[in-house]
Formats: structure tokens, sequence, C-alpha cells
């Protein structure tokens, strides 16, 4: 599986994918420092990262991830003689490695910017963030590659930027939120930051401060994880008895 990882990996030269890694952090902390700055700065972050600026990214990269094998029509990798579940879980995995890439440097990015503007957030309150960002993330992986295996880069995009407001705004601050995969993150970081989908404080007193729905709340999207990668993987594999 190393090796396959590896090999997908290789084909990101030359792509749009390795730039994100840098550029998309950066765009989201300059983005804070000219609209909110000062002791907001981090939150403000925070906020424009997992609503909007992450779900782009992570898509992008998936769509480029699959692009070129549909291009030409999966011919390079069904000549293989390797099952084709274990290359799409290599892809699973590659894309993974990824997003933990840009969210340990937007951590830090983040961490920089509190030295320089002011701590909004403690840093174990950062970090637990990122935790939650990173791994409630994961399940839409599996579910863009197949978005873009299926419907192409625009679609796919679109598809999932849709379903993550809808998340966002309809169901992370309500009682169903476990209920909607898209709105789990979102309903962590109520907790962990202090601030709502919509850049607002938390109410004081509220429930949403309520850390004890963070572990249940992981142990859920990883679930989503599984259950998605497994399908996908199936999917994929059909391709071979094509």
């Amino acid at each position: 599986m190393i090796e396959i990882m590896k090999a997908e990996q290789l084909k990101w030269k030359r792509t749009f994918i390795l730039k994100l890694l840098w550029l998309t952090p950066l765009v989201t902390l300059l983005l804070s420092a000219v609209l909110m700055g000062g002791t907001y700065f981090q939150t403000g972050a925070y906020n424009w990262w997992y609503t909007m600026l992450l779900p782009g990214a992570l898509t992008i990269c998936c769509a480029l991830v699959v692009e070129n094998d549909k291009k030409m029509k999966y011919q390079s990798i069904l000549a293989l003689p390797v099952d084709l579940k274990k290359i799409w879980l290599g892809k699973i995995l590659a894309s993974s490695v990824w997003l933990l890439l840009i969210t340990v440097i937007f951590f830090i990015g983040i961490t920089v910017g509190g030295w320089l503007f002011g701590f909004s957030l403690h840093i174990s309150s950062s970090l637990l963030s990122t935790v939650v960002i990173y791994l409630t993330f994961l399940w839409q992986i599996p579910l863009c590659l197949f978005l873009a295996a299926k419907f192409g880069t625009y679609l796919a995009i679109l598809i999932n930027l849709v379903a993550n407001i809808i998340g966002i705004v309809a169901f992370a601050d309500g009682e169903l939120w476990y209920s909607y995969p898209f709105a789990i993150g979102a309903r962590l970081l109520c907790a962990t930051i202090g601030i709502l989908p919509n850049g607002l404080p938390v109410p004081e007193g509220s429930t949403l401060f309520d850390k004890g729905v963070i572990l249940p709340g992981l142990l859920i999207a990883l679930t989503w994880f599984i259950i998605v990668s497994f399908l996908t993987a199936k999917w994929f594999q059909k391709r071979q008895a094509k």
C-alpha cells in the first residue's frame, strides 16, 4: 500500500495539488489578517478555513488526484496486476496525507499569527480544533474522489461546497448535527473555538460549549470515513470487471 501511495504522490508533480498545500492556508490567514485582525485574527481564520477554503481546496485536490487517470480512461491502472480496490484506497490514503500536511501548515500559520496579532485561543484549544478539523474532514476524501471520478471536477466542487454550506447553515447548531456528516466538524468547533459558523460568538451558557460531544462526534466522522471508503472502493473495483 505504501508503494501505491508513493506512486500516487509522484503523479502530483507539476500539478496544482502541491501549490494548494501552502497557497490555501496563506490566503486564509491573509484574509483574516485584513478583514479581522487583532484579537479576532485566529477565530476569524478558523471560521474562513473550515467553512469555505478547506472544503474547496480538498475537493480540488481530490479532483486532480483522479483527473489524469480519468483522462486516460484508467487504462494505465487497469493494466496493473493490482486489485483496483487497493489502488483506490491508495488514492484515499495519499490524499489523507495531503490533508494532514495542509492542516499542520495552517496550524503553524495561525499560531505564528497569534504571536503577531495576539492570541484569542489558547494553543491547546487551537491544537484540538486542528485535530477536529482533520478527523472530521477525512471522510470527505473518498466522497470527493468518487464525485470527481463520476461527475467531473466542477460538479464535484459544486456538490461538496453546497453540501458543506447546508451542513453549516441548517444543522451545525441544531440537535440533529450528528445525523448530517457535513455538520459534524462545524458543531464540534463551536465547542473548541467558541465561535458559531456565521462568525458570531457562541452565546454565554449555550450547550454548544459542551465538549462532551467531541469524542462521539469524532467517532461518528471516522465511521463515515470507513463506510464511504469501503463503498467507493467497491464501486471502483467494478471497473476491473468491465
